[in-house]
């Protein structure tokens, strides 16, 4: 199994899913972290990312904010789901592996065609967090 967490330079788990530069991925065998790397998104953000996670193998995604249209494709690649996570992503993967990870299943990025500032950083681009510019997602 491989767990992406969405990941800032501090180790953090990142706030924003379509603003991600990075993942870390964990390889996991037998309930335990075998191995783990952090990997670029190469620039791609918002409806590109579920992709890239399902052609890297992931099968879960913790992260913090994402919007609905991200969820969506996430889910159609197969992806499980566990949002509304902050701190340490080696801490979020120990407690997802200990069962103990406190997550939510509903969006909490879902403030789409303006300008916030919550959860996610904020957006300078006029978009919501899970729209690329082609619609939701």
């Amino acid at each position: 199994m491989k767990i992406a967490v969405t990941y800032d330079s501090n180790g953090q788990v990142f706030q924003h899913f379509g603003q991600s530069q990075a993942f870390k991925v964990y390889e996991v065998k037998d309930n335990k972290v075998v191995s783990s790397e952090v990997i670029g998104t190469n620039g791609q953000g918002h409806g590109a990312l579920a992709g890239l996670l399902a052609a890297g193998g992931i099968t879960a995604l913790i992260c913090g904010g994402i919007g609905g249209g991200a969820q969506q494709m996430l889910a159609g690649a197969g992806i499980t789901l566990y949002a509304g996570v902050s701190g340490s992503c080696d801490e979020a993967v120990a407690a997802l592996l200990a069962g103990t990870l406190s997550y939510q299943t509903a969006a909490n990025c879902d403030h789409h065609g303006h300008e916030h500032g919550g959860e996610c950083g904020g957006h300078s681009h006029g978009q919501g967090c899970g729209d690329n510019g082609h619609g939701r997602g």
